[in-house]
């Protein structure tokens, strides 16, 4: 069987070599494929082909994706995580230090100087662009995930003290972050005691307007605060406020609005932070590799709306199952498969939200019975999607 690839954007080539020779890699033109790749297209008023069973995004964030239009029609969606963490970070340290010394303003001013005495002009007016070091100050670091933690260590690597605030923070990722980092339990922390701020959650309606006007009111005079996660982030009128009372010293920001554009105290980048070449190739080689693991094994990992499904495949034959998750699911399976007098070599069923994802390993060769217990399945009303794969 030979799987289709509509791309989107410019996917790496070298990465999608990672799918091989079992996919048809035909950029933007398949028409009814089984997988869509992408990086930034905005795929909220498309409609997805009838065939379509993943969407992997190149990339850690999905706000591009309706993932809840995509997860009843029992399509899976990938991201990314990690893969364009370290360019991430490197553009926050980068943030952190262009910040503190005012390098950006520096470089404008001393390219409107003319005239044969522009070394004494450069000497007289230095002055005003001194700035301050970096050791020894405080950030704070909302958000301890694969970024957020390489910031934070990396901070403490240049001298200075890092706070970090993240509840949800996974084992293993907080085996990997520095003993020095000390972890704060209330948010309120972050804000009355750092000197500069960046923020690496997602968005969610527990996360909107995080900076808004009560934390900018927690904060000491002349703050920096760093926002390379999500623009909404950012309540950008109590932003404005905040500056005009020297609450915050800077704002950087990797999402451009018209607001925020030629703003005093105001520096945006143009969405680049995670963009450069190692970190491209790294999303779209992950990406081809989830996609593969999916179509050829139909095994599930980082995916935004289905749980991590593993299980390996010994079996003649699989049945992969996206079902609405309601009482007795799993039971009503495994009936179905005793009707037919097939025999269970192995099953897992996981759940996530509103829906689950469930593994059929059968160990039955009769084809016409596998064939009779798939249609059996499609017609009904709990699964949203089968799929058989052949081992």
């Amino acid at each position: 069987m030979v799987f289709s690839v509509k791309t989107f954007n410019n996917i790496n080539q070298i990465g999608l070599k990672e799918l091989g020779n079992k996919f048809q890699i035909d950029g933007d033109k398949a028409e009814n494929p089984d997988a869509f790749i992408i990086r930034s297209q905005n795929l909220h008023e498309t409609v997805f082909p009838s065939n379509l069973k993943a969407i992997a995004r190149a990339g850690a964030g999905v706000n591009n994706i309706p993932i809840e239009q995509a997860s009843a029609q029992g399509i899976v969606v990938f991201n990314t995580p990690g893969a364009n963490a370290n360019a991430v970070k490197e553009a926050v340290l980068a943030s952190i230090l262009l910040s503190a010394r005012d390098y950006i303003s520096a470089n404008q001013w001393t390219n409107t100087l003319t005239g044969d005495d522009v070394p004494k002009q450069i000497e007289a007016g230095k002055k005003q662009f001194a700035g301050t070091e970096i050791a020894g100050k405080t950030l704070g670091v909302i958000g301890l995930g694969a970024i957020g933690g390489r910031i934070a260590n990396d901070a403490r690597r240049l001298g200075m003290n890092v706070l970090g605030y993240d509840p949800y923070v996974s084992i293993e990722t907080a085996w990997n972050i520095s003993s020095h980092v000390k972890r704060v339990a209330d948010l309120k922390e972050i804000f009355e005691q750092s000197d500069y701020i960046t923020v690496h959650v997602p968005l969610t309606p527990d996360t909107k307007y995080t900076f808004n006007a009560d934390s900018f009111a927690l904060m000491q005079k002349g703050t920096t605060i760093i926002n390379f996660a999500r623009a909404e982030l950012v309540d950008n009128q109590a932003l404005f406020e905040a500056i005009e009372a020297g609450v915050v010293k800077n704002y950087v920001t990797d999402f451009g609005t018209e607001e925020l554009l030629n703003k005093e105290h105001v520096t945006v980048f143009p969405h680049v932070g995670g963009s450069t070449e190692e970190a491209e190739l790294n999303c779209a080689i992950m990406a081809g590799k989830t996609i593969r693991r999916f179509m050829e094994t139909g095994e599930i990992i980082n995916s935004v709306n289905f749980p991590n499904v593993v299980q390996g495949l010994s079996a003649p034959y699989r049945i992969t199952l996206i079902n609405k998750n309601v009482p007795n699911i799993v039971a009503s399976i495994s009936t179905a498969v005793s009707d037919l007098g097939i025999n269970i070599d192995n099953i897992i069923n996981k759940s996530k939200g509103d829906y689950a994802y469930t593994l059929l390993d059968l160990d039955e060769t009769d084809e016409t019975k596998v064939a009779e217990l798939v249609n059996k399945f499609e017609t009904s009303d709990n699964i949203v999607k089968v799929r058989l794969i052949k081992n």
